[in-house]
C-alpha cells in the first residue's frame, strides 16, 4: 500500500524488516502466549463529556526534528499527562525517524498502568508480532494504519488487539482510506475499544492540512469515535476539531515543545469539551 517513494510506504517497508527480524528472535515464539497469559491491559475510559486527549511522547519528529533529548524525563512526562487528563499516552516506538523504543513504551506504561490509564504503541505496525512485542512491553493498545495493511491483515490484527483486550486507533489520511475502514469494520463481528482518526499531514510533504478535518467529517461512520490527528497546537485547534465532531485529539509535538504541557492540556480539554457541549 501507498505510492512508491512516499514517507508512508518507506516507514512501512523499514517495519516489515524489523517484523521479520522479530520473528527471528528466538524468544518471540513464546510471544503470543506470553501475552495471553498477561492480564488485561487498563481500559480506554472516554469521558461522557464527549471530548478527551490523547497525549503523546516522542523524542524526534521527521518534520519538526530533535524534541527532546531528555530520556531520563518519560516517566515524569507520562505520569504529568495523565494528571493533567490525557485518557491515554501514546509513546513513538519506530527507532529510525521517531527515536523510539519498547523500552520508552515499558517505562510509560510502569507509571501509568498503576493509575488506569493506557499506553497507546505508536509504530507502523504490520505484523501480529509486533503487537505481540507490544503488548508484552505493557501496550493497551496500538496504532493501525490503514493504508500500508491489506484488508485480511488489518482485519487480523483488529481480532488480536481485541482478544488481548487493547483499544485500537484506526489511522486514515484521506476519503478512501476512511471508506476502507468503513468497509472493513462492517464485516467485523464486534470492534470494541476502536477509535478512528483522521491524520491531516500530507505524506509527501509532511505539511499539515487542517482543512481535510472539516472536508472529511462526514465519512466517518458513526459508530466508532473520531480522532483528530497533527496540527493539534492549540485550544483553538482543538475547539475547531471539537465543533466538526471530533471526539478526541492526539496531541504530540505541541507537548513535547511546551514549557507546561500539563497547563496546555488543560486548557484543550477546556476548549473541546466546551465545544462538545454546545453540540448537544
Amino acid at each position: 500500500m501507498g505510492a512508491p517513494g512516499d514517507f508512508l510506504a518507506t516507514m512501512a517497508a523499514a517495519s516489515i524488516e524489523r517484523a521479520r527480524d522479530l520473528r527471528q528472535d528466538p524468544e518471540s515464539a513464546a510471544l503470543a502466549e506470553v501475552v495471553s497469559a498477561m492480564p488485561p491491559p487498563p481500559r480506554l475510559a472516554l469521558s461522557p463529556t464527549g471530548f478527551d486527549l490523547i497525549a503523546e511522547i516522542k523524542m524526534t519528529s521527521p518534520s519538526a526534528g530533535v524534541l527532546s533529548a531528555d530520556f531520563d524525563a518519560i516517566e515524569k512526562r507520562a505520569g504529568v499527562y495523565a494528571r493533567a487528563g490525557a485518557v491515554a499516552v501514546s509513546v513513538l516506538t519506530e527507532p529510525d525517524r521517531f527515536g523510539g523504543s519498547l523500552s520508552h513504551l515499558r517505562r510509560a506504561a510502569a507509571v501509568l498502568d498503576p493509575l488506569g490509564i493506557p499506553t497507546m504503541a505508536k509504530d507502523f505496525i504490520v505484523d501480529p508480532v509486533q503487537v505481540c512485542a507490544s503488548r508484552a512491553a505493557g501496550a493497551g493498545g496500538v496504532l493501525l494504519i490503514v493504508r500500508i495493511l491489506e484488508d485480511d491483515v488489518l482485519a487480523d490484527l483488529l481480532e488480536l488487539t481485541g482478544r488481548l483486550g487493547m483499544f485500537t486507533l484506526l489511522e486514515a489520511f484521506d476519503e478512501t482510506d476512511l471508506d476502507r475502514a468503513a468497509a472493513i469494520l462492517q464485516g467485523q463481528s464486534a470492534v470494541d475499544q476502536l477509535l478512528l482518526g483522521l491524520n491531516c499531514r500530507d505524506l509527501q510533504t509532511l505539511a499539515i492540512e487542517p482543512a481535510r478535518f472539516s472536508a472529511l467529517a462526514d465519512r466517518f461512520p458513526n459508530d466508532y469515535p473520531r480522532v483528530a490527528e497533527s496540527g493539534m497546537a492549540t485550544a483553538d485547534d482543538v475547539r475547531m476539531a471539537a465543533q466538526l465532531g471530533y471526539g478526541v485529539s492526539l496531541v504530540g509535538t505541541a507537548l513535547m515543545r511546551c514549557d507546561d504541557p500539563s497547563g496546555l492540556i488543560a486548557g484543550m480539554l477546556a476548549a473541546g469539551r466546551g465545544a462538545a457541549g454546545q453540540r448537544t
